[in-house]
């Protein structure tokens, strides 16, 4: 299941991580969001242990979407040690994903 990361905790969960991070920057009113949900879910089952998955509701938590230049959603971020290492905007194929993510690990 992917975290539920806050502004209070992104810090603590993605930038500290000794894992790399899979950030889901989404919104409940954004409809490609809703079709790239159940892709993060499945990530985050297949990767467990392996990668850190999360997904931050823009409209609650601005702070990190606005520092990372998240303009559209939905944006997917990956971080490796702290740094943005890859990014996608806008919905795309589970495949997408995990070839960003198994080029990091």
């Amino acid at each position: 299941m992917a975290l539920e990361i806050t502004d209070a905790t992104f810090e603590e969960v993605v930038l500290k991580s000794d894992k790399p991070v899979l950030v889901d920057f989404w919104a409940a009113w954004c409809g490609p969001c809703r079709m790239v949900g159940p892709i993060i879910e499945e990530l985050a089952s297949e990767y467990e242990g392996k990668v850190v998955v999360g997904k931050v509701d823009v409209d609650a938590h601005q702070q990190y979407a606005a520092k990372y230049g998240v303009r559209n959603i939905p944006t997917v971020l990956l971080f490796k040690n702290g740094e943005v290492v890859e990014k996608q905007v806008g919905a795309a194929p589970k495949a997408a994903y995990a070839q960003k993510i198994n080029a990091h690990l």
